[in-house]
């Protein structure tokens, strides 16, 4: 079941085609509200608002929580994957890096 959809424009849109977020160049991550809710570095390392360390995309798409584990893969294809390799969403024509934010969102907010 997709949950979610990362555009090219980078705006975040939910199951039901609402917009929750949106990624801005400099890799800063803002929430409907446009509020800073975390940063992607050039990286890969994903980090709340208050710095605190999310996890990491590595260049050959899987993502990696805080701890190291697998938590998903983003597909050549912008497939996002689960753990269980489940799609559970697309980001096609975006960055992986970008794609793979979409793992964090919810941690964001705490």
């Amino acid at each position: 079941m997709t949950i979610a959809k990362i555009e090219k424009d980078g705006i975040v849109r939910d199951r039901n085609n609402m917009t929750i977020g949106h990624f801005d160049s400099d890799g800063s991550i803002r929430d409907k509200n446009n509020m800073l809710i975390g940063k992607v570095d050039n990286n890969g390392t994903v980090r709340n608002r208050n710095n605190m360390l999310l996890g990491k995309v590595e260049q050959d798409g899987d993502v990696r929580d805080k701890n190291n584990m697998l938590i998903g893969k983003i597909d050549s294809d912008g497939a996002v994957r689960d753990r269980n390799n489940m799609v559970v969403g697309y980001a096609k024509g975006v960055s992986k890096t970008y794609a793979a934010v979409f793992f964090f969102f919810d941690l964001f907010r705490r």
